[in-house]
């Protein structure tokens, strides 16, 4: 049976996880997904331009949404844990089901859970007795080593490696490339930057930068 869903999020995240979707389609048959359209607050002129070149329309606010369509289903394609999770719970309270999305070009290990609302983009390597919290994003070629923990409203960025037996704690951010060393825990809301190497554990709130990550 083939589902209406939306994407909240016109920017660069929310064009990939129309990508996700895509991809989904081309793979199954018949079709799960039907795409009504981009939902966006307050959408720039270029991500307009660019969902028009794909032939998605913008269907306006989320309030717009909410008021004028119950039949949908949505994903959350924006990067920010802190905007995901807002709109998260703005959406659950409003009592509308969050579609978990996994690329077929995804490798997921056994044992493995994932969350409603996550999405998880093409190359993507999880291991085994991985657990991905809600509205977790995985980008493309992120690989997640065996036996470790991500939680709700996490981003974890292009190409980053999370090895095994890692913890990392809601609305954390895990930059493009970053490394995250065997064992550690990565604390709630904090941010990895891009190509750092974490080799101890990281506080709440903290962000940490380079190699080592200091």
């Amino acid at each position: 049976m083939t589902r209406p869903i939306v994407v909240i999020g016109a920017g660069g995240f929310g064009r990939e996880t129309l990508d996700v979707i895509e991809a989904i389609n081309e793979a199954r048959s018949p079709s799960p997904f039907a795409v009504v359209g981009v939902v966006d607050d307050a959408p720039s002129e270029l991500n307009l331009s660019r969902l028009a070149a794909r032939g998605v329309p913008w269907i306006g606010t989320i309030a717009e949404w909410l008021a004028s369509d119950t039949d949908s289903s949505y994903v959350i394609g924006i990067g920010s844990p802190s905007a995901r999770m807002q709109i998260a719970e703005r959406l659950d309270s409003a009592g509308r089901v969050a579609e978990t999305l996994v690329h077929p070009g995804a490798t997921i290990g056994s044992q493995s859970t994932i969350g409603h609302g996550v999405v998880i983009c093409s190359g993507v390597e999880v291991s085994t007795n991985v657990t991905i919290g809600e509205h977790a994003n995985l980008n493309p070629s992120v690989t997640v080593g065996h036996d470790t923990s991500i939680a709700a409203f996490v981003s974890v960025n292009p190409a980053a490696v999370i090895s095994g037996d890692v913890r990392v704690e809601s609305q954390t951010l895990i930059g493009a490339g970053a490394v995250v060393l065997q064992g550690l825990t990565v604390g709630e809301g904090a941010t990895v930057g891009a190509a750092a190497c974490v080799t101890r554990d990281v506080a709440t709130g903290v962000t940490v930068m380079g190699v080592p990550a200091r």
